[in-house]
């Protein structure tokens, strides 16, 4: 018997300039949640400039570096593991293009269409892959271990076994909840 995986993790984050914006804040929550997006882990933290190194390491010969760097540490960040069935592709298309000006013209319905002020300060971030999506999740939640996600709580995410707490904006696990045998499981 073996699991099958349905649901893929994606690294998203909330830039400082939408964190400092309260009503653009609600809506990005409101545009993941109305996505059927499921929040895994959240923090709002000002990212350290280590972890912005390390996060930011395959961008460090080019020009607008120190620009990215100075920007994702000049204020708090939200930041979240969400999961939904293909969440990076999902996600990375409301995000809409990287560079705002090329988001307002061709998606300006996109989160950085709407809401992105220049290509440094594009209002949010997603990760680009798989692997992407597993090594920007290790530097930013040092404490989540991916396998074991996938191990112990894919299977409540799949069957929506979850509460959603609005003040935190994460899903918690409802344990209570009975699960059917072999939830997910395939012969």
């Amino acid at each position: 018997m073996t699991l099958q995986s349905y649901l893929q993790l994606t690294l998203a984050i909330l830039k400082p300039d939408v964190v400092k914006s309260p009503f653009v804040l609600k809506e990005i929550r409101k545009l993941i949640i109305d996505n059927d997006f499921k929040i895994v882990r959240t923090r709002r933290t000002i990212i350290g400039d280590d972890e912005a190194q390390e996060f930011y390491k395959e961008h460090k010969n080019k020009f607008y570096f120190n620009r990215l760097l100075t920007f994702i540490c000049s204020g708090p960040s939200d930041i979240y593991i969400l999961t939904s069935r293909n969440a990076i592709t999902k996600w990375r298309n409301l995000l809409g293009p990287t560079k705002v000006y090329q988001a307002q013209y061709s998606a300006p319905n996109s989160i950085r269409g709407k809401f992105g002020l220049s290509d440094t300060k594009n209002a949010v971030h997603g990760s680009d892959s798989v692997e992407s999506a597993n090594r920007e999740i290790a530097i930013l939640f040092k404490d989540f271990n991916i396998k074991k996600w996938y191990e112990n709580d894919e299977v409540y995410f799949q069957s929506k076994k979850l509460i959603f707490d609005p003040h935190l904006f994460i899903h918690l696990i409802d344990k209570d909840l009975d699960m059917p045998k072999n939830y997910g499981v395939l012969n």
